[in-house]
């Protein structure tokens, strides 16, 4: 991780920020934005996260169906995504 990811606070609302760890807990924050984020967020997790990291996470979260989860991986290859963050 390259550094704490530029996201709303909203993302992740139960949670303390002050003391969350954004890479020990890279998962949450993958899903979550994964779950609601913008193109932005998007951006701002592949910034962040290795594309491995995410892809596990795609794997991992129960809160996405098989549709959304492909949805995501071919979102990821996408040109919408900007190509320097990844």
């Amino acid at each position: 991780m390259t550094s704490k990811p530029n996201i709303p606070d909203y993302l992740l609302w139960e949670y303390d920020l002050t003391t969350f760890n954004y890479e020990k807990s890279y998962k949450v924050v993958i899903e979550r934005i994964l779950l609601m984020g913008s193109i932005e967020d998007w951006n701002e997790m592949l910034r962040c996260y290795p594309k491995e990291k995410i892809y596990e996470t795609i794997e991992w979260t129960k809160q996405l169906a098989k549709r959304e989860k492909d949805f995501a991986r071919l979102f990821l290859q996408s040109d919408i995504i900007k190509s320097d963050a990844a």
